[in-house]
């Protein structure tokens, strides 16, 4: 069964009399295991589309099922447990809370979602930190780290809780070529080791090159496209 369905998804946000159509029947699925993209320009819908599958907005129209649940029924506190237990996510501005340790941030989701007990949370963060190679960083702060340390620690933070499915919103946009290139090998590389499907939102040909699948978008509809480094889909 695929970890993502999307059927007949419209998105339509309202503003005065007017209407903004940000998606507009879109059907998509994917697959467990996959380094999927959502690619096309700004306002194209990408970033909508991954936060309807990330249950931080409901379709107007249309079903969204993620790992079999139909997230668009789930009230805020079981869409917030839903999360807890299955997504992880990385932002392009990495969402470090600056008064805590890089230890401190990938530690923060299972003590603050998952009330996970200490001596458990330990040697989870030592594990991601060592996966992304931050493990020598680990008691340092965010305002003392570069960009790509940062992400790191985003992504560290992203997996810590062993999610099924992660999802990347322009994680490469704040970061130079040769860094971009470095964090979306890591990722890929974490998707090896833990099994867990990424999604990204991107307009990068760096991500896109290194994607298995794309779904191209553009003014909230799927569009044909050329292939970058993977599958085109357009279902």
């Amino acid at each position: 069964m695929d970890l993502v369905v999307l059927d007949s998804v419209s998105k339509i946000y309202k503003s005065g009399e007017t209407e903004i159509r940000a998606l507009s029947d879109v059907n998509l699925n994917i697959s467990r295991g996959l380094f999927t993209a959502l690619v096309g320009p700004s306002g194209s819908g990408k970033s909508t589309a991954l936060n309807l599958i990330g249950c931080l907005d409901r379709p107007s129209e249309g079903t969204v099922l993620v790992a079999g649940e139909d997230v668009a029924k789930l009230d805020r506190k079981t869409s917030a447990a839903f999360r807890g237990k299955h997504l992880g996510f990385v932002f392009q501005d990495f969402n470090l809370l600056p008064v805590l340790t890089v230890a401190e941030n990938v530690e923060y989701p299972l003590m603050m979602i998952r009330n996970m007990p200490k001596n458990s949370r330990t040697p989870a963060v030592s594990k991601v930190l060592e996966a992304v190679g931050m493990a020598d960083q680990a008691q340092k702060y965010p305002s003392q780290l570069s960009g790509g340390q940062k992400q790191r620690v985003a992504i560290a933070r992203a997996l810590v809780g062993n999610p099924e499915l992660v999802l990347a919103d322009e994680p490469t946009a704040n970061l130079d070529g040769e860094t971009a290139r470095k964090v979306v090998s890591i990722m890929k590389s974490m998707r090896d080791e833990f099994g867990t499907t990424f999604v990204f939102s991107t307009h990068d040909p760096r991500v896109m090159d290194q994607a298995e699948v794309l779904f191209h978008l553009e003014d909230g509809k799927l569009v044909p496209a050329e292939p970058a480094g993977g599958e085109v889909r357009n279902d």
